[in-house]
């Protein structure tokens, strides 16, 4: 069953009837036009929809869902055609728990802010933690940061998950607790915020703090430094393509190739450097992204900015830096220098480009491959 619908009490209740009934589930995203709410239609293929008077429409070319199914979510789409995740109502409940534990949540003494669109996971889960845990909910349909403070200077929430952009916007001393996922967090970060790892297909962040949450198993591939992940809260399959799980180090099955590239310490430690195919190779050298980013994070004169890389008649592919000036300004890499300076010399950018904004998917992730 499809919901064409914004978050509210009513949907909440809507879900929670879907699940009892041991039902499965997605959400349209609100923040799109019709013409791609219908081609979310054909990503999942739903057998009903209920549209935002609540009207219910029998879907034709639906696929229904297997026992246990609960809940169908597209992953960004950052690299293409988005792909529907299936999870499990057990993933969810799993998902829930195990976060909850880990933050430290007493029903009796805490309340969830919902402000995130619930069409992808990292807002979904908020409500799911609220609704298998039995902690207390309040539900914005959007971020909307008057709103967010007003909310939690009157006491009446206690945690909340946000991105960076929107943590920009509120004093996180008026939470308990914090979760923040989407991209690479700003840095400064207050103690009350936790860092998250995590995507669809895990049932959101199964890493917290860079430390893998109790039940979640992480593995380092020696050839691709790629990191694979096994959990209760992974997907049970894709909708729309190949199933996704295979055969891990430990020669079981289950485990789930995330794409990402990263370590993970003797002591645990769990490092995230960038997507497996977002390295750029210039020179013999492989540069991820994320590890030049990191180090020009907090530059006053920059509203955001993004590593991405061009071709190179001499070194096959250059560091390119893609800048949004907090103010209409002309900028030089050498402005740069001061950060730069302390990268290796094949991670300093090449070139530099201004725009006014920068691509991103419905879900806010910079989409590198539309820069060019």
């Amino acid at each position: 069953m499809a919901f064409d619908q914004e978050p509210s009490v009513e949907l909440f209740r809507a879900i929670a009837h879907v699940l009892d009934a041991g039902n499965a589930f997605c959400l349209l995203d609100q923040r799109l036009n019709d013409h791609l709410k219908r081609a979310q239609l054909e990503l999942y293929r739903p057998t009903k929809l209920i549209d935002a008077d609540g009207t219910e429409h029998r879907l034709s070319n639906g696929l229904g869902a297997e026992p246990g199914d609960a809940l169908c979510c597209a992953t960004s789409g950052s690299s293409g055609t988005p792909k529907v995740a299936v999870l499990t109502k057990d993933a969810l409940i799993a998902s829930a728990t195990m976060t909850s534990a880990a933050l430290g949540i007493d029903p009796t003494a805490h309340c969830w802010l919902s402000c995130l669109p619930w069409a992808h996971i990292g807002g979904l889960t908020v409500a799911l933690r609220a609704l298998f845990t039995g902690t207390p909910l309040e539900i914005l349909p959007h971020f909307e940061a008057e709103a967010v403070i007003k909310m939690a200077e009157a006491g009446r929430v206690t945690h909340t998950s946000l991105v960076a952009t929107a943590l920009q916007r509120v004093d996180p001393s008026l939470f308990v607790g914090i979760l923040l996922g989407g991209s690479a967090p700003p840095v400064g970060l207050a103690s009350n915020v936790t860092t998250t790892y995590g995507m669809t297909e895990t049932g959101s962040g199964v890493v917290y703090n860079n430390r893998a949450l109790p039940g979640v198993q992480l593995h380092v591939d020696a050839e691709t430094s790629g990191l694979l992940v096994k959990s209760p809260t992974l997907l049970r399959t894709f909708r729309n393509a190949p199933h996704p799980l295979v055969v891990g180090p430990d020669g079981s099955d289950g485990w789930l190739q995330t794409g990402d590239a990263g370590s993970v310490s003797d002591d645990g430690f769990v490092t995230v450097t960038g997507r497996i195919d977002e390295v750029i190779a210039t020179g013999g050298e492989k540069v991820h992204p994320n590890v030049v980013e990191r180090a020009l994070q907090g530059i006053s004169f920059v509203s955001e900015l993004c590593v991405w890389k061009r071709v190179d008649p001499t070194w096959g592919e250059r560091v390119v830096l893609f800048v949004v000036p907090r103010e209409s300004q002309h900028l030089t890499l050498e402005d740069f220098a001061p950060w730069t300076d302390l990268l290796a010399p094949w991670e300093r950018p090449k070139e530099l480009v201004l725009l006014s904004e920068l691509p991103r998917t419905p879900s806010g992730k910079i989409v590198r491959r539309l820069l060019s």
